[in-house]
């Protein structure tokens, strides 16, 4: 009897320790071909790290293939807190470059994060300041290329191209409507690193930034810096609150050449008032055509020989109810009973 309550709880124990061994099997197997793909991923982003590459943007050419917004490569300054020794000596000596605040700049060194950018102080520097901090040969401090939108032209074309912010991300105009064909894909430099965040040798991977696609528009730069100059002209002569000019290809609806006043220079736009950068008035203002589409009116009914010139009469008593709207002519009382060419030869609204 006593022998057998020890075969027993033998059996009994061995069966538990085969079941536990069965499932820690199972787990180990859930783990390296279920999990494998999430644990690893977890395990890398504990000790890799990226220094981000930005792309260069899409080029903006002419019909002709002149460059109307092209990029300035710049750098931006980044740090990895992890690989700085001393933060307040770091700190101090780049916010004396910077010009900036102590207590900012320490606040950026000594973050719980793995890389940090300096922004916006550290972004798109000169190249004397970048020099300054490259001289300081500092651990866990790095200057990355970036570009800036440059507009060769300034002013011109202004409204149409529009701007791009700090981080080359269109706001307004063609940069904003065309921004996801004009944005590049970003590259980096991938390495590993150890649990204080140094940087492990033979470990570092360059992966190559992609630019951005190069928009060709319809413009004819020639004819813009035409009716430009006449914009300035009549701007000059006549001190208007506003002026535009709009040249088509009737033929195919092409834009060759669009411009307002008042405008501004893309590579500053910081410095006009959102009513100027915004407000591309060849499209955005709304104004009647006035006697410029009587002649569009008039030839559509000749084409399709809705009326004759001559035979064909009007009476024009100087006003017309419109849709609730009381149109009146240029001339007080009107012109009387016309033929639709003396319509024509009055320039008559109604």
């Amino acid at each position: 009897m006593f022998f057998s309550e020890i075969h027993t709880r033998i059996r009994f124990v061995f069966l538990v320790c085969i079941i536990i061994l069965i499932a820690i099997i199972i787990k180990v197997f859930y783990i390296q071909v279920f999990s494998y793909q999430k644990l690893n991923s977890l395990a890398e982003s504990l000790w890799s790290r990226e220094l981000p590459i930005k792309a260069d943007r899409g080029l903006i050419i002419d019909r002709k293939g002149r460059v109307l917004a092209s990029n300035l490569t710049t750098v931006s300054l980044v740090v990895v807190p992890g690989q700085i020794k001393e933060p307040e000596k770091v700190a101090k000596d780049l916010a004396d470059i910077l010009n900036t605040d102590y207590k900012d700049m320490l606040a950026h060194v000594t973050k719980s994060t793995s890389i940090e950018r300096v922004h916006p102080e550290g972004r798109q520097l000169s190249y004397d300041i970048a020099e300054k901090i490259n001289n300081l040969g500092y651990d866990g401090v790095y200057l990355l290329k970036e570009s800036k939108r440059y507009y060769p032209y300034e002013t011109m074309l202004s409204h149409v191209l529009g701007y791009v912010g700090i981080d080359n991300q269109g706001l307004s105009g063609l940069e904003l409507y065309y921004d996801d064909y004009l944005t590049g894909a970003d590259g980096a430099i991938k390495y590993f690193s150890d649990g204080k965040g140094n940087k492990l040798k033979l470990t570092e991977v360059y992966e190559k930034p992609t630019s951005g696609v190069t928009l060709q528009l319809t413009i004819d730069m020639d004819l813009q810096l035409a009716i430009e100059n006449e914009l300035d002209n009549a701007m000059a002569k006549y001190n208007p609150e506003q002026a535009l000019i709009m040249a088509m290809n009737p033929k195919t609806g092409e834009i060759l050449a669009m411009a307002s006043r008042p405008n501004f220079n893309n590579n500053e736009y910081q410095k006009y008032s959102n009513e100027v950068i915004n407000r591309n008035l060849p499209i955005w203002m709304t104004y009647e055509p006035g006697s410029t589409f009587k002649i569009i009116t008039l030839s559509a009914a000749l084409e399709e020989k809705t009326i004759n010139l001559f035979e064909d009469t009007f009476h024009d008593g100087g006003a017309i109810q419109v849709d609730g709207a009381t149109i009146h002519c240029w001339k007080r009382g009107g012109h009387g009973t016309e033929t639709m060419l003396q319509v024509v030869e009055n320039s008559c609204n109604l």
